[in-house]
């Protein structure tokens, strides 16, 4: 049973708001998103969030919205492959 298109849309413009803050804060990071702290003379630098978590996210969420636009352009969400092993 195919969804309303209503509820697609709706969907797919969260995922893609989601998708830009995601965006946003990789570049945040990579601009120097970084906490320093100093103790004496030794010092600690890290990220805010892990950089390899966000980037991750990044390509689910690309993902959701290519599965939400094809759905909502009435295809399929999501493609079959068809592996054909061989031994050779």
């Amino acid at each position: 049973m195919a969804r309303p298109k209503e509820i697609i849309r709706e969907e797919l413009e969260e995922t893609r708001e989601r998708l830009k803050m995601y965006l946003a804060q990789e570049k945040k990071m990579l601009d120097g998103g970084i906490q320093a702290y100093g103790i004496g003379s030794r010092n600690l630098q890290r990220y805010q969030m892990d950089l390899a978590n966000i980037q991750s996210m990044i390509r689910s969420l690309k993902e959701q919205v290519r599965e939400l636009e094809s759905e909502l352009n009435g295809g399929s969400a999501r493609r079959a492959l068809g592996i054909v092993p061989r031994d050779w």
